[in-house]
């Protein structure tokens, strides 16, 4: 959430519909921008709208997606402030694991394929909205500070009558149409590097086994993402020139290689495997517009990029790491792979062409 919305002063949901609508209509924004102007979240927007063109579903987010099947083909959106994620698929195949007081979900498909992080789902939506291309139905979920999780849009494939099933089945009793807000945790600061065992983290990143063992390695040594990539060597993170996001699209474009690309909300993580083809920049935007696959990628927000290179069973994992000024994820992309099966060829050497940036030598 931005700056402006925690500095907000409280609008009642009249008046954000009132100035959602005259935003719409007179600037052509869309929810979170308009949210963003009038320093609100996007799901108190949402939930301004209850009783128009919302619905406020229950709490049981986990119940909500195992009944996402029965809608046929939808379109699913995960994004963060600088990266879209869209892909075309059937929501099968879904599980969730409790551990402890937190649960985590996973879709596993070839096309609808996610990591849910359930505790950061607190709110659900059903919009149905009219605008230029027709009217949109979708699903939409927010975390406690209002910030989009996840969204499921209907498309011309789906079945509407299980959809307001859905809805019906899942309405909340309540249908307030404003929700609390939960203060941001600020992000904990690093540690000195001084105070980390640089030689045990170096040891226990030469032994990893699995890429999935890398983010409990960090917080083993209470180390940041970007500070190791900084510290660990070059044989294992090198950063590269920012143009790297685009480049990687354009070579596996260019090679057919079949690429996994990866984008996160604080609650999910949504993937992409297969090819890109079509690509088109606008505006500072790079986005591949594919029939299932659509990614729109802000290239003014990568901070800095960094070739990373993790050992596995099946042999190095390389991958390609997009943050933000924040040392936040915006994009991650790997060569498509399976458990078992090593790295493709044509990804590494697309890797390896990538330009590393360039370091100054002025003191």
């Amino acid at each position: 959430m931005s700056e402006s919305v925690q500095t907000a002063t409280k609008l009642t949901p009249e008046e954000i519909r009132a100035e959602y609508e005259r935003l719409s209509q007179e600037k052509g924004m869309r929810a979170r921008n308009a949210a963003n102007e009038m320093g609100i979240s996007e799901g108190q927007l949402v939930a301004a709208r209850v009783g128009t063109v919302a619905t406020r579903l229950s709490d049981n987010a986990e119940a909500i997606l195992k009944s996402v099947v029965s809608l046929g083909e939808v379109m699913a959106l995960t994004r963060n402030e600088h990266c879209v994620h869209e892909r075309k698929g059937i929501y099968e195949n879904p599980s969730f694991f409790k551990h402890g007081p937190m649960t985590t979900g996973l879709f596993v498909n070839p096309d609808i394929d996610l990591r849910l992080f359930m505790g950061q789902w607190k709110h659900g939506f059903a919009v149905t909205e009219t605008g230029k291309a027709g009217v949109r139905k979708s699903l939409q979920f927010f975390d406690g500070a209002g910030d989009a999780i996840h969204k499921i849009y209907l498309t011309n494939h789906s079945d509407e009558a299980a959809y307001d099933d859905l809805v019906a089945m899942h309405r909340h009793a309540e249908q307030n149409t404003s929700i609390e807000i939960e203060g941001t945790k600020p992000k904990p600061e690093e540690r000195p590097d001084s105070e980390i065992d640089w030689e045990g983290f170096r040891s226990a990143w030469e032994k990893l086994k699995d890429t999935h063992d890398f983010f409990p390695m960090l917080r083993k040594f209470k180390v940041g993402r970007v500070q190791a990539l900084k510290k660990i060597g070059t044989d294992f993170a090198a950063e590269l020139d920012n143009s790297a996001a685009r480049l990687v699209l354009e070579l596996s474009r260019d090679r057919q290689c079949e690429i996994m690309v990866f984008v996160g909300s604080k609650g999910c993580i949504q993937i992409h495997t297969g090819p890109v083809n079509k690509l088109v920049e606008a505006g500072g935007w790079c986005n591949v517009l594919d029939p299932k696959f659509n990614l729109h990628l802000d290239e003014g927000g990568i901070s800095h990029s960094w070739v990373t290179k993790k050992p596995s069973v099946d042999g190095i994992i390389t991958a390609v790491e997009v943050f933000d000024k924040n040392n936040e994820l915006i994009v991650t992309f790997f060569g498509k792979r399976k458990p078992g099966v090593p790295e493709l060829t044509e990804w590494s050497e697309i890797v390896d062409s990538l330009p590393r940036k360039e370091v100054s030598n002025v003191a």
